[in-house]
């Protein structure tokens, strides 16, 4: 085992986060009231892209786990890391509890990224997926992108995707080859050119560190967990602003109200970073209007 992992605790977390019931309550009620700064948005569209068996699946049972108050496997997972386990783009809704109303985003999943040409998810769907073009179970097929048909005519704000977060397990960054990471900064290309913010969600902070696995509130403690946050930020060039990490769901039976904070507060930012593009969007059609000829 790497020393490395087990010393270096900073005697002042790096972001600062109080762990009590009180705060968990915040959060859930905090998203629950949640409403899009457009009107005519009714839920944040959250697209989930990154490489198989990082937990992109994992991260919405999660979230659903955490409104449901008990474990749910809605999505499929799978921990093989030779082939996708998500092969249709599928789009899932959160609901508050058992027997609750919708709440106000769904998290988009995509097939999961692979190094080869024709393997994994085609970078050439992505603007497809960002302009809402791809609808609810579409198969992909990673040697053809969908054709647009429609290309002229765009969707609505409310089709299109508000934010996409790319997932990577933490305990593996080392691992990562250059060809995909090379993959994902060809997707990143792709959603600059529309605007849309871009969020970093790093996996299985547990499985990196062992004095967080033991207990998560370290996580900021940890400098080892934070000099592999600050690399993976540098290589995807993601402010640490919009970097965050989070323990999935996937050995547990129970509920664990810490694990919950951490999954809330990210979700919370990126809720926040969707609304910043929906209101510079309405902004843009805004101005539109009022640059054309009376």
């Amino acid at each position: 085992m790497n020393d490395k992992k087990l010393i270096g605790r900073l005697e002042e977390p790096w972001r600062k986060i109080v762990w009590k019931s009180e705060t968990k309550n915040m959060l859930i009620n905090e998203i629950k009231r949640y409403k899009p700064s457009v009107s005519s948005v009714k839920q944040a569209r959250i697209l989930l892209v990154g490489p198989i068996g990082v937990g992109k699946s994992s991260f919405f049972n999660s979230i659903n786990s955490v409104f449901h108050g008990h474990i749910t496997s809605q999505a499929v997972t799978g921990t093989t890391l030779e082939s996708s386990v998500t092969l249709k783009f599928r789009t899932y809704q959160v609901e508050a509890g058992q027997d609750g109303e919708p709440l106000p985003f769904i998290l988009c999943d995509t097939m999961g990224l692979e190094e080869g040409l024709a393997q994994g998810l085609n970078i050439e769907d992505i603007p497809n997926i960002l302009n809402g073009k791809i609808g609810d179970r579409y198969q992909f097929n990673p040697a053809s992108p969908l054709e647009d048909s429609n290309s002229s005519n765009p969707e609505k704000l409310e089709d299109k995707i508000h934010c996409v977060v790319y997932v990577l397990d933490v305990s593996k960054m080392g691992l990562i080859p250059e060809k995909l990471f090379e993959k994902i900064r060809t997707v990143q290309k792709k959603v600059n050119g529309f605007g849309v913010p871009q969020v970093l969600l790093l996996t299985k902070v547990d499985q990196t560190c062992p004095p967080v696995e033991k207990d998560i509130q370290k996580v900021y403690h940890s400098e080892y967990l934070q000099a592999k946050i600050k690399d993976a930020s540098a290589r995807l060039g993601i402010p640490l602003l919009s970097v965050f990490p989070v323990k999935n769901y996937t050995r547990e039976v129970e509920l664990q109200q810490n694990d919950d904070i951490l999954l809330l507060s990210a979700l919370q930012k990126i809720l926040h970073f969707a609304d910043d593009y929906m209101r510079d969007m309405n902004d843009k059609k805004l101005i539109r209007r009022l640059e054309e000829p009376w």
